[in-house]
This record gives C-alpha cells, sequence and structure tokens, in this order.
C-alpha cells in the first residue's frame, strides 16, 4: 500500500475514534498530538496511546494490557497477532481503564 494512501487512511479511522470518544459519555481526556497519535488520560492517570506508524502501515494501541497492532483488512482494521477487530479492543481496553462500559463503533 503506497504511503499516502494508507497515512489517509489511518487519518480518519484516528478521527473517527476521537469523535466516537468525545460521544461516549466517559470522562476521558482526549489529546490529539503531531504525526498521528491520540493520547487519551483517564481519572487514575493511566494512558491509552493510539497511533499510525506508518512504515509498518499499521495502527498501534499501547494500553495497560498491552500492545497491539492494526493492519487494515477488507475495509476493517484487524490486530496483526489475533484477528481482533480494532474496536472491539478499544471497547475493552478503554472500559478497562475507564472501570465502566465503553462500546466503540466503526464508521
Amino acid at each position: 500500500m503506497d504511503e499516502s494512501v494508507f497515512v489517509s487512511m489511518a487519518e480518519k479511522e484516528l478521527a473517527h475514534i476521537e469523535d466516537a470518544l468525545e460521544q461516549c459519555g466517559v470522562d476521558i481526556d482526549i489529546e490529539p498530538q503531531p504525526g498521528g497519535i491520540l493520547a487519551l488520560t483517564f481519572e487514575d492517570d493511566s494512558q491509552i496511546i493510539i497511533n499510525r506508524h506508518v512504515a509498518a502501515r499499521e495502527i498501534w494501541v499501547a494500553a495497560r494490557s498491552g500492545g497491539f497492532h492494526f493492519r487494515p483488512v477488507d475495509g476493517d482494521w484487524r490486530d496483526s497477532r489475533s484477528g481482533e477487530d480494532l474496536y472491539v479492543l478499544l471497547s475493552r481496553v478503554i472500559s478497562d481503564q475507564a472501570g465502566e462500559p465503553v462500546r466503540l463503533e466503526p464508521a
């Protein structure tokens, strides 16, 4: 995949994730940062970092429970090891760190 195509896809996905988080009703400090990074900070000061990794053509998620790498597969973002959907994983790790249920849906 061409780098510019990947960057465009990843930026669109990160923007959707940011919008979904702002609408989820949970108190999360969402900090977009240069270079395609979303830093999420929770009430207990724990963080989740979501970023695009251009060289690998992946979206990476770093959470208290571990690190995860997602690749575009047939219109979805899938974990490179387990095949889990990005939004299923985000819902789980954000719920865990927020201490309340969060369900994020793809665009």
